[in-house]
């Protein structure tokens, strides 16, 4: 992605909500490096698939030539942003948060080229700033550019003093006070002049505008994103098991892989576009294959191959494609154990088994395979799936309800992979 009007690019990606003063930005950024910021805030131990649209949107601004600078939220996380919630964020302890600071920043750092000359990407912490501002300075210098009267207008303030229930307290109220400071020391001290970041971002970062031109009497920028949603209208990176996260130990680059290669025909080639780096050329390629035969779902393989090599590398795609062959193909058994631990931390449905032994005709009842067509599970129904040759064990097929599954015949000493079928599969983890 070149230079020449990188927010009409953007645009085109479907990756612009909202922009300020949109001329004099496309301008800005093409008579020069410019610095771009976008902020992370600490809530959790990791990012999650929603948060891709603004890491490869820093990643763009760089490929266009652009400064981006990733900011860890070690202040405001302590705080917590109303902006899209409508109750009171929970307040972590300062060692979780600054837990959540380290892991989160190295996650992020994977994304941007830190080693490129004068657009080499920065990690900053904006504790490093919030954190020794005292009482009555934050309050004489800065809290005085601030109209309540405007504050309470802005919609992530509004929506909750409306709601009487819940409402709004001061702590949160100041948020928008410590991001728009946020956006005045990046341009004191490395000339940002962009902020980027969701759509419901845009009354905090005018505001980070509104303040670095009352403070230092320079200009400053905003883009945002929409919300991006699945076709379904549900929020991206949200299952019915929970958010599909970027670490490898809260979502295996299994699970991760699977998650793209099970989006919908209708998602497919618009993520192609917002989650991925590849190229017009690629995208027009994989959509022409989707359209003449979406059965061989060329584009979905292309869209999980992409992703899952930009958040896990060369060795989780390969541990990815391996453990999906192996499943699709019932070859369970030439995985290794590191795979094996995948599909049993979050790849397949699971049951833990306790004792040493379990008969299988037990372990079709205990996993819910036995179920019938009436939606019972009865040992009748699992011995009936056994004697009509419908489940296999481990690869091969079981003709005996009887069989013991025991830590003496299961694959490295703990796992059992039972398959009905051919699409329901189900793993037993011994003790």
């Amino acid at each position: 992605m070149d230079s020449n009007n990188l927010v009409k690019q953007l645009r085109e990606l479907g990756l612009v909500a909202q922009v300020s003063s949109e001329e004099e930005l496309i301008s800005h950024l093409d008579t020069g490096m410019r610095t771009v910021y976008c902020g992370f805030d600490p809530t959790a131990d990791s990012l999650h698939v929603g948060n891709l649209v603004p890491l490869l949107a820093l990643k763009r601004f760089q490929l266009a030539g652009h400064r981006p600078v990733l900011l860890v939220g070690g202040a405001t996380g302590m705080i917590g942003d109303p902006g899209g919630r409508t109750q009171e964020r929970q307040l972590n302890p300062v060692e979780v948060v600054e837990a959540y600071d380290e892991k989160i920043r190295q996650q992020a750092e994977a994304f941007l080229d830190f080693d490129c000359g004068d657009n080499s990407a920065i990690v900053v912490n904006n504790a490093n700033w919030i954190s020794p501002l005292g009482v009555i300075e934050f309050l004489r210098n800065i809290g005085k550019h601030f109209s309540v009267n405007a504050m309470v207008q802005k919609d992530s303030v509004r929506r909750r003093l409306e709601d009487e229930s819940t409402g709004i307290s001061y702590t949160e109220f100041s948020y928008m006070v410590l991001q728009a400071y946020d956006f005045v020391e990046l341009c004191r001290h490395h000339d940002c002049t962009i902020q980027i970041g969701g759509s419901d971002q845009w009354g905090n970062i005018t505001a980070g505008i509104d303040l670095m031109r009352r403070m230092e009497s320079k200009q400053g920028y905003a883009v945002t994103f929409p919300l991006i949603t699945r076709s379904d209208g549900v929020k991206m990176g949200k299952t019915a098991e929970g958010a599909v996260w970027l670490d490898p130990a809260r979502t295996s680059p299994y699970s991760f892989y699977q998650y793209w290669r099970n989006v919908t025909d209708e998602d497919v080639i618009k993520f192609l576009r917002i989650f991925t780096l590849l190229s017009e050329e690629e995208i027009a390629r994989l959509a022409a294959a989707h359209e003449q035969d979406p059965g061989m779902r060329q584009a979905h393989i292309g869209l999980a191959k992409a992703v899952t090599l930009l958040v896990h590398g060369e060795e989780g795609l390969a541990s990815a494609e391996r453990i999906s062959e192996a499943v699709f193909a019932n070859t369970i058994t030439d995985l290794s154990e590191s795979d094996m631990a995948q599909l049993a931390n979050d790849g397949l449905p699971n049951t833990r088994v306790t004792g040493s032994e379990i008969t299988l005709a037990d372990a079709l009842v205990e996993s819910g395979l036995a179920l019938t067509p009436r939606g019972e599970v009865t040992m009748g129904q699992a011995r009936k799936l056994v004697s009509g040759n419908a489940v296999s064990v481990n690869g091969e097929k079981a003709s005996d309800p009887g069989m013991v599954l025991s830590l003496d015949n299961a694959l490295f000493g703990r796992y059992h992979l039972i398959q009905r079928g051919k699409k329901n599969h189900h793993l037993l983890v011994m003790a």
